[in-house]
């Protein structure tokens, strides 16, 4: 086939293509989600090196990369809610406590027992597997708000807890296969690991799994009809934003350090689960990038851009302000969120420059 294709380019006067593979390594990067999402990273990377480093302190300050490290860190439970209850139709205000699930493990397996961080996570998606199960089982019982108020006050039960066991938790120094991980390079570890849960995301959402939760969403009686057991994909989804709540736990703590769950407005706390939801209301709850975006907006905003300017610096409390304005204004205008905003100015720019190309060069009769 080759040899023939080269005898007709041959006979045309013109050279076959190249067959690069490095150009085509270089598209699927490029044109590909995942390549996106692996291009994020390497980006994130370099604003951490940036940042720690000082080299353009002006541009990247210091502080950047421990706010988008918090930042980073709870969208990947926002990533966890967004498939919950986007294409699971699961509600939850149970974050806050599966965040924490990750942060205990990590103290006590590594404070505690003394061992390395990844038998921490290790036991952290254990044990938020093994809840996440629980939650399964009673949502195939309780529906919409019901099963929103139930999981709000597993989260406050398990809340109470950790302030019984031990109110504040603490750990100092972070090892990675024999490497000591200082608190300004957790910005690495955090969106690596953040990478890997939208890559992962991304396969599940356009796999035959991703299609069954949406379809039970949409309709549980036709999903059943079809042969979806609900049992299975709602435990699956409940197993998934459990552990991604924990991995979150476990990347705050790198981040921070040190916690305290009597905080009425720390991390463990309503409002965690609260700003969670509007995190993936603002950015939408189908879209990864949306998640990504709204945890930034719920976290990382004021004390990245906001804190510059005189005004958000004297009032900080303004932020409240603002993202609920945005919820408010996604929720009347723009139900998909701020990705679903870009879509349509996505299509509306398309349809402006064919309209140009027309008016320069004439329709295309073809």
């Amino acid at each position: 086939m080759k040899k023939y294709l080269n005898k007709n380019y041959a006979l045309l006067g013109r050279t076959p293509p190249k067959n690069d593979r490095l150009t085509k390594a270089v598209r699927s990067l490029f044109f590909n989600p995942i390549g996106h999402y692996i291009l994020f990273g390497v980006l994130c990377w370099v604003v951490a090196y940036l940042a720690t480093n000082k080299i353009i302190p002006d541009i990247i300050p210091y502080s950047l990369q421990s706010s988008l490290a918090i930042s980073f860190s709870f969208a990947i439970a926002s990533i966890g809610f967004c498939l919950l209850m986007g294409y699971s139709g699961l509600a939850s205000l149970g974050t806050g406590g599966f965040i924490g699930i990750g942060s205990y493990a990590v103290h006590y397996v590594m404070n505690e027992a003394e061992l390395s961080l990844p038998i921490a996570i290790l036991v952290a998606l254990v044990v938020a597997a093994i809840i996440g199960v629980v939650v399964g089982f009673i949502s195939l019982r309780i529906e919409g708000i019901y099963l929103v108020i139930l999981t709000l006050g597993l989260s406050e039960i398990l809340r109470n807890v950790y302030m019984v066991v031990e109110d504040k938790i603490k750990v100092k120094n972070f090892e990675l296969f024999g490497t000591l991980i200082k608190k300004q390079h957790s910005l690495y570890i955090v969106a690596t690991l953040l990478v890997i849960v939208m890559i992962i995301t991304h396969n599940i959402i356009n796999s035959p799994t991703g299609r069954a939760m949406l379809a039970m969403k949409n309709s549980t009686a036709a999903a059943q009809a079809m042969g979806i057991s609900l049992i299975k994909y709602r435990l699956l989804a409940f197993v998934i934003c459990t552990m991604y709540a924990a991995l979150a736990g476990v990347m705050i703590m790198i981040t921070i350090r040190s916690i305290q769950a009597s905080n009425a407005s720390g991390y463990y706390a309503l409002i965690t689960s609260l700003n969670i939801l509007a995190a993936v209301i603002i950015g939408g709850f189908k879209s990864i990038w949306g998640a990504v975006f709204g945890a930034f907006v719920m976290y990382g905003m004021q004390t990245a851009i906001l804190q510059d300017i005189d005004f958000f610096a004297e009032n900080p409390e303004f932020i409240t302000f603002i993202s609920g304005a945005l919820v408010i204004i996604v929720v009347m205008f723009f139900p998909g969120g701020l990705a679903q905003l870009l879509l349509e100015l996505k299509a509306k720019l398309k349809v402006l420059f064919k309209k140009i190309k027309e008016g320069i060069y004439g329709k295309d009769l073809g």
